[in-house]
């Protein structure tokens, strides 16, 4: 079961913090739908090449801040 929650409006603006940290992901590598976040997290790590522990800390301080541009 994944660590955070995380629904689908948040998602869009995560997405677009996620894609300035890391500009050479797509909009088709990022899908997520709600519910999936277990799923999200698992294709991330592969993709940033990062353990659970950072992909989850970055997720959730995403969420933390989802009104800055901050990640």
């Amino acid at each position: 079961m994944a660590e955070i929650t995380i629904s689908n409006k948040d998602w869009e603006r995560i997405k677009i913090k996620v894609q300035r940290k890391y500009n050479h992901l797509t909009d088709e590598q990022l899908q997520y739908t709600e519910g999936q976040e277990e799923s999200l997290i698992t294709r991330l790590m592969d993709l940033v090449n990062r353990d659970r522990k950072y992909v989850v800390f970055t997720l959730t301080k995403a969420l933390v801040n989802i009104d800055t541009n901050r990640l």
